[in-house]
Parts: C-alpha cells; sequence; structure tokens
C-alpha cells in the first residue's frame, strides 16, 4: 500500500442534545476526520476522538492534530505499508498520542479494507454480521428529566442503559432508577469522580444489581481498583486506567476489574485493540466498546471491532440521530431494537459524504511526502 497524501478535515458539529458528565457539559464536539489517499485515488477514513481540552485524558484536539501532521502522517507516507498493522511499529518510538495515532491508522486500515474488497470488520478478523448497542445518558438537570430519557431509550430498545453519575448524583437518583423501570440492564459510569475515601457510597450501590461500574477512581489508576473490586460486589469495569495492552494486563493481574471498556481511540488503534481483546479472552474478562462522541467515521470503527468474539456486552454505537441533527456518512448508524446491522460494503461499510460535512467543515490541512521531517530516535 502506498499513500500519497492524507487531509485533516476538521469539523465542528453541534450536538442535538447537551451531553453532561463529571467533566461538565458539552453542547458542542471538534471533530477531525482523517483522509488516507493511495496512488490510485481511493480514499480511507479514519476519525480522531480527541476533545477540545484535556479532560478525559491528557490528549487534546489541537495537540492532536499538531501530531497528525508532525509525525504520524508523514511516517505512513514516507513508508510502503504491507498490512495495517505495521503502522502500529511506525509510531511505536512516540509516547502516547493514541488518539492520533489511532485515527491515522484508522483511516490506513479502511483503505486498505477497500483495497482488498473486504468489509472492515473482516479485516480485523470479525465474524459478527450484528451487534447489540445499549445507550449512554448524561446527567439530566433533574432526576425526574434522566427518568423521561430512560423511558425513552426503553422503548427503543437499546439493550442496557448506562447512566453519569458523580457524587451528589448517585445513590439516590439510581434507586428511583430501579424503582421506576425495575431489572432493566443497567450500569454507571463515574469519569474517575470518586475516592476509596467514597467506599460507603460506591458499596451502596451494590444494592442495585448493576451490571458494572465504569471507572470509579483516578483515571491511570489500577491499585486502588483493585482495592475496590475486593470490598464491592458491582463489577468495576475500567474505561481511562486502560490506554495500552501494557495496562490491561496489568489491570488483570492485580485483579483491578472484572470488565473492560475498550476505546479504539484511547488504546491508540484497532491493532492495539485487537491485542487487548485476545488478551481479556485468554483471562474470561468480558469487553465491549465505549464511545467517544464521535461522528460517522469513528461509530462505524466502533461497530468493526465490535465485531470480535469477546465484545459480549452492548456498546454505546446508538444510532448517528442520538447525537448529531445529520451525520456525515451515508447510510447513517441506525440501531433498531437494540441491534445495529453490519454492512457488508468494502471497508467502514458507508460513503463520508462531502456534501453533509461541508456544513461543519472549519478547515482541511494536506499533508504529503514534501511535508515530511527528520527524525531523531535516541537509544
Amino acid at each position: 500500500m502506498k499513500i500519497k497524501e492524507i487531509k485533516l478535515h476538521q469539523l465542528l458539529m453541534g450536538l442535538k442534545h447537551p451531553f453532561t458528565t463529571s467533566f461538565g457539559t458539552q453542547q458542542e464536539r471538534f471533530i477531525t476526520i482523517v483522509e488516507a489517499i493511495d496512488d490510485e485515488g481511493r480514499s480511507g477514513f479514519g476519525e480522531c476522538v480527541s476533545g477540545e481540552d484535556p479532560l478525559y485524558s491528557e490528549e487534546f484536539m489541537d495537540a492532536s492534530l499538531i501530531a497528525m501532521k508532525k509525525y504520524f502522517a508523514p511516517l505512513v507516507i514516507q513508508n510502503e505499508i504491507a498490512h495495517p498493522d505495521e503502522v502500529w511499529e511506525l509510531f511505536k518510538p512516540f509516547k502516547r498520542n493514541n488518539m492520533a495515532k489511532s485515527a491515522i491508522e484508522g483511516a490506513v486500515w479502511d483503505l486498505y479494507a477497500k483495497q482488498e474488497g473486504i468489509t472492515l470488520s473482516e479485516a480485523i478478523g470479525g465474524k459478527k454480521k450484528e451487534v447489540e448497542v445499549g445507550i449512554s445518558l448524561g446527567l439530566e438537570d433533574t432526576d425526574e428529566g434522566l427518568l423521561e430519557k430512560i423511558q425513552e431509550k426503553v422503548e427503543e430498545g437499546y439493550k442496557r442503559i448506562k447512566v453519569k453519575i458523580k457524587p451528589g448524583r448517585d445513590v439516590e437518583m439510581i434507586r428511583k432508577i430501579r424503582e421506576q423501570f425495575g431489572d432493566i440492564p443497567l450500569m454507571v459510569d463515574a469519569n474517575s469522580a470518586y475516592t476509596l475515601n467514597d467506599m460507603d457510597t460506591l458499596k451502596a450501590l451494590d444494592a442495585f444489581d448493576l451490571m458494572m461500574i465504569e471507572q470509579p477512581l483516578a483515571a491511570g489508576d489500577l491499585i486502588d481498583h483493585a482495592k475496590l473490586q475486593k470490598e464491592i460486589s458491582t463489577p468495576v469495569c475500567l474505561d481511562e486506567s486502560i490506554d495500552s495492552y501494557e495496562a490491561a494486563a496489568g489491570a488483570i493481574e492485580l485483579g483491578s476489574c472484572r470488565i473492560i471498556n475498550v476505546k479504539v481511540g484511547r488504546v491508540g488503534g484497532i491493532t492495539q485493540s485487537k491485542k487487548i481483546h485476545d488478551l481479556a479472552l485468554e483471562h474470561d474478562i468480558p469487553l465491549w466498546c465505549g464511545g467517544m462522541l464521535e461522528a460517522g467515521v469513528g461509530r462505524l470503527h466502533n461497530i468493526a471491532i465490535t465485531t470480535l468474539a469477546n465484545f459480549t456486552l452492548p456498546g454505546d454505537t446508538a444510532s448517528s440521530s442520538r447525537y448529531w441533527h445529520e451525520d456525515i456518512i451515508t447510510p447513517e448508524v441506525s440501531a433498531k431494537d437494540g441491534i445495529v446491522s453490519v454492512s457488508q460494503e468494502p471497508g467502514i461499510g458507508a460513503v463520508v459524504d462531502f456534501g453533509k460535512m461541508e456544513q461543519y467543515l472549519q478547515k482541511t490541512e494536506v499533508v504529503t511526502t514534501e511535508d515530511a521531517v527528520d527524525m531523531i530516535f535516541y537509544d
């Protein structure tokens, strides 16, 4: 595979509804769509999921753009690539910047699948023809407002409901959900909002038969999560703490969690996601694919990774219409009764619609072989 240029399409997309977590409220989303073009004019697409600010992780969009333009895009243009797994090795000398790496690598994976005439899911070894999906609901101004949202999503058939929690909006809020909706599949996501000093609160959540509590303690932590998991019966699911294969191996060794949320961008791309998948499968740790408020390209990458065997729990890849007035792909991602069918078209399985994308486009930057930089590696 020879890639002649990479385009970075920078978008600003307004969310259909504000999305509130323990980090704050988000009403719009900066997204970069990566387009890798080969010497025959075919395009593959990836999506950078960095946030505008370094809140979810240390990575943020401005930094990701610099990393993609200066290092990662030139590297894949300079090198002939036989298989997308080689991209991680090209990027390996550069520390972190996983979301930037993943965006470039994702475009290469899509392009490779299109060149081979196969789906992205087939290219990565997935077998499923459809995947179960759940819904992720942000905090509402009132518990009653959240209950209304849950009612709507239960009626739409989503296979599980995830709600955000933070100190002061936790035990009593979950109690109200259980009282109204009985034993629906329910999980909570804390986005690192608690510490071990909140042990009584976290233990109190055991009463509600939750599928899991996602990332209750600090991002990056494994040790305190291992202590917490010994004290509570609710399965701990790690998100922000699993930013690499090595972190996943450490969490499994320490007993820090019983479930892992794989986000392709967070761990550095599809190649690393596959490695984590195989490790978790070996140790009987179930996986699911989390969301990062992606546009259509990122959603289709998430669907592809979810077709691997050990993604046994419903992921966050809800319908495009849940988040966007109009997505940038045709057809849009659509869940029916909590099921998304996996497209059998080559690559990601949908067309990136530049007409739709135009309404969100802020800027496009093009990286070619002329943008390559001399890189010094240190022993």
